[in-house]
C-alpha cells in the first residue's frame, strides 16, 4: 500500500479556483481492506476541498480479488467489491459526485482468446458502470524502476489475441507503461484503430536510476516527445495527464519540508501538459487525479488548482474538454 502524510499535506492548502468548472477524474483507486488502504471516505474528504467534482472512474488495482474461483477470474472481485459498496454507501454519497461512475478492471489478455469469459463477468458484475481492461505493462532493464510484467509483452501472440477481444465488447484499454515502450504501444494502436485507447500518467516519463531527473531531464524529455508524437497520430489513442507525482518520475515533492503549492507545480507540469495538448488536442486530453498514488506528493484540492493553472488562459469550451467532457466521452459515462 502506499500511504501519505496527512498531517504534512496540510502544511499546503489553498482554495480551490474556478470551483464551477465540472470535473470528471478518470482515474484513481480504492483500496481495501480499509486497514492500510484507501477507502471510499477517504476518497470523499479528499475530493471535498471545493473543487466540482461531479464524476469519477475507479481504475484496478488488483485488490479484493475474489477467492474460490479460477486465478484468472478472481480480478472480477474487484469490480464486484466495489458495485457493492457504492450500493451500500448509496445515499451517504456526496449529492454532487457520482464516484465510479466508471470502473476499468483487470484481465489477464495473455490468455488469449481464453480472457472472454473474465470480460463477459466484469460486465455483469460491473452493473452497466464497467467500461474497459487496464494491463500493466510496466518494465524497464534497471532493477531500480519496478517491472510489473514481462518485457515486450504487447507484442506477444497471446496478447495481441487477448486485446483483440475488446473490440468484442465495446471496452476500451487503459495502457500503464514507461515511456521507452511506448513504440510497443503504437505498433498495438495501429494494428487495432477501432479500439479506444488511453495513454495513462503522461506516457509514463522515468526520473530516477538511469533515467535520474536532474542529470537526464532533457534527454528523457526528447525521447518521451519523440515517442509520445507518433502516438499522437493515432485517433484511437488519448492521454490522460498527471501521475507525475509518482516517485518514480523524478520529482522528490515528497521529500520536501512541505508540499509544493499550485502555482510551484503548474510550473513543472506545464512542460509535458501543453505540448500534448498541442499534439492530442482537448479532444483526446484528460487531466487525472491518480490518488492516492500521486497524494503522497500534493494535496487533491493543489492538484486541481495547478491543472487549472496550466491552461489559465484556454477558452472555455477548451476547459470543459480538458477537465471532464473528453473523459465522459471517453468512459461513455452520462
Amino acid at each position: 500500500m502506499i500511504s501519505a502524510d496527512n498531517e504534512w499535506l496540510k502544511l499546503t492548502e489553498e482554495k480551490a479556483i474556478e470551483a464551477d468548472l465540472p470535473i470528471c477524474d478518470p482515474h484513481h483507486h480504492l483500496w481495501y481492506p480499509a486497514d492500510g488502504g484507501y477507502t471510499l471516505e477517504e476518497f470523499q474528504r479528499d475530493i471535498s476541498g471545493g473543487h466540482r467534482i461531479v464524476q469519477t472512474v475507479f481504475i484496478e488495482s488488483r485488490k479484493m480479488l475474489k477467492t474460490g474461483v479460477p486465478g484468472e477470474m478472481q480480478p472480477v472481485g474487484e469490480t464486484e467489491y466495489i458495485c457493492d459498496l457504492l450500493t451500500l454507501n448509496a445515499g451517504r454519497s456526496s449529492p454532487n459526485s457520482k464516484i465510479a461512475a466508471g470502473i476499468v478492471g483487470f484481465a489477464d489478455l495473455t490468455l488469449g482468446a481464453a480472457v472472454a469469459p473474465v470480460l463477459e463477468a466484469h460486465i455483469v458484475l460491473g452493473r452497466e458502470r464497467f467500461k474497459g481492461i487496464r494491463y500493466p505493462t510496466t518494465w524497464d532493464t534497471s532493477k531500480e524502476i519496478k517491472s510489473s510484467s514481462a518485457p515486450g509483452i504487447m507484442s506477444s501472440p497471446e496478447f495481441i489475441e487477448g486485446f483483440s477481444r475488446l473490440q468484442t465488447y465495446s471496452l476500451s484499454f487503459d495502457a500503464w507503461m514507461y515511456y521507452p515502450q511506448l513504440v510497443e504501444l503504437a505498433n498495438l494502436a495501429a494494428k487495432f484503430p477501432d479500439t479506444p485507447i488511453v495513454i495513462d500518467h503522461t506516457g509514463g516519463p522515468l526520473g530516477i536510476g538511469p533515467y535520474a531527473y536532474a542529470s537526464h531531464r532533457e534527454a528523457v524529455f526528447h525521447d518521451w516527445k519523440k515517442f509520445m508524437e507518433r502516438l499522437a497520430g493515432y485517433s484511437n489513442v488519448y492521454l490522460k495527464l498527471g501521475g507525475l507525482g509518482m516517485e518514480l518520475c523524478g520529482f522528490a515533492w515528497n521529500s520536501l519540508p512541505r508540499p509544493p503549492g499550485s502555482v510551484d507545480l503548474a510550473v513543472h507540469f506545464a512542460p509535458y501538459f501543453l505540448w500534448c495538448i498541442e499534439r492530442f488536442g482537448v479532444d483526446r486530453c484528460m487531466f487525472e487525479s491518480n490518488f492516492p498514488v500521486d497524494k503522497k506528493s500534493y494535496s487533491y484540492t493543489v492538484l486541481w488548482n495547478a491543472f487549472k493553472r496550466v491552461v489559465h488562459n484556454f477558452s472555455k469550451t477548451e476547459k470543459q474538454a480538458l477537465f471532464h467532457n473528453t473523459a465522459a466521452r471517453f468512459y461513455r459515462l452520462s
